[in-house]
């Protein structure tokens, strides 16, 4: 892929991938996340990340927030398991004020104390607002019997208790034991000349003192499958069955991206979508997900559907898995797979800003950016036998955890 990289001394680089448009989509990455934080604290990756918007040492929180809307600008921000990322989209010659705002926000924020209140009120009527959500709610509860005992397991949000106690000495801990400056990507999407972009990354992030806190990220242990029913005040039945799975950076992940588009992936043609939905009829939404991380991964399979159909469901996604334990993709099957995952992900990079931030998360991880080529020969290069093997050892049912929401009784 095209793209360029210019670190400053204490660590922060500036990704640019230049493409000829009036728009430019910008973001900055802290690899520091939920997975990061110290026992009790669960939540505070992202109480800091809503922070940031609520006071600096130079702007009210309306100043921060009208900064960039004042020109036309998309302001957002999200917190994931490893990382914490601000971006805007906007039109290219304010770029600069994305930088100036950005810089202000990551290293000069106050937190002070009647904004912890009023955010920590915030977050808690958005765990509340979550918590009413079975769809979403199944996911995280899930990720936490993969995890079980382990931050990766521990919802983003936090909970009630965790947040409630949050305070400024933890936010001031976990900044500066997690906001490595070598851990920073600076993405920018657009039409500038390098060199001149340099200058104006330098004029406001090349001041930044370095920070080269080393934390030690602490792989998860094994655990037991178990399945476990919880009753709720439901209309659904929610199922989620899956396991642990590859890293971002195993040899396999390719291969189980590829099976999981098959299986459950996007568009309507994936074999749980035909068998379940349009065959059956019995499930409105069913799919399949694969997220890897730097040393796991975790692969899933959802659908939320009658009561009285959930069993039949169930027994229908096992043996769409049992097919693909025991019987090897042809030839035509495998090149089809792979012409709908190449196309998908080739449509994918109309999506800017998404590309951008995928791109500042592989230079994060890998300390490069592969090109659509190279995907694409990664992708063409999964033989029929690994997709077996990949099947027999995600797909094992001794390895299958899975989680029901029922309604009450």
């Amino acid at each position: 892929m095209d793209y360029q990289v210019h670190t400053l001394p204490n660590g922060i680089r500036l990704l640019f991938k230049h493409y000829p448009s009036t728009i430019t989509h910008c973001c900055f990455m802290v690899n520091a996340g939920a997975r990061d934080e110290t026992e009790g604290k669960d939540g505070l990756a992202h109480f800091i990340e809503h922070l940031l918007f609520k006071e600096t040492e130079r702007r009210s929180t309306n100043q921060i927030l009208n900064h960039l809307e004042l020109v036309g600008a998309d302001l957002n921000a999200y917190t994931t398991k490893e990382y914490t990322c601000l971006h805007a989209s906007l039109l290219k010659q304010h770029l600069g004020r994305a930088m100036d705002l950005f810089e202000d926000l990551i290293f000069h924020s106050t937190f002070p104390e009647v904004e912890l209140q009023k955010e920590r009120g915030v977050i808690l009527d958005e765990i509340a607002s979550y918590l009413d959500q079975p769809e979403e709610a199944i996911q995280d509860d899930f990720e936490g019997i993969l995890y079980k005992g382990h931050p990766i397991g521990n919802n983003i949000l936090g909970t009630p208790e965790s947040v409630n106690k949050l305070n400024k000495a933890d936010i001031d801990n976990f900044i500066s034991s997690n906001y490595n400056t070598a851990q920073m990507v600076f993405g920018v999407f657009g039409d500038y000349d390098f060199n001149n972009l340099i200058k104006l990354f330098n004029k406001y992030f090349e001041g930044v003192k370095l920070n080269d806190s080393q934390k030690q990220r602490v792989k998860p242990v094994p655990v037991k499958a178990e399945t476990i029913v919880v009753k709720k005040p439901i209309s659904q039945t929610h199922c989620i069955i899956g396991s642990r799975a590859y890293p971002s950076n195993s040899p396999h992940k390719y291969g189980l991206l590829l099976l999981n588009n098959l299986l459950g992936g996007m568009g309507m043609s994936s074999r749980l979508n035909l068998e379940i939905r349009e065959k059956h009829g019995i499930a409105y939404t069913i799919e399949s997900n694969y997220t890897s991380f730097t040393d796991t991964g975790i692969f899933n399979i959802y659908f939320g559907t009658d009561a009285e159909k959930a069993d039949k469901a169930l027994r229908l996604t096992h043996k769409e898995l049992k097919k693909l334990r025991d019987n090897k993709l042809g030839v035509l099957q495998l090149h089809q797979a792979k012409q709908k995952f190449i196309g998908q992900i080739a449509l994918a990079e109309e999506n800017r800003m998404s590309l951008i931030l995928s791109m500042a998360k592989s230079l994060m991880d890998f300390n490069r950016v592969d090109s659509l080529e190279e995907i694409f020969a990664k992708i063409n290069a999964v033989t029929a036998t690994e997709l077996l093997d990949i099947s027999n050892e995600i797909f094992n049912v001794n390895n299958l955890s899975a989680l029901l929401f029922e309604p009450n009784e």
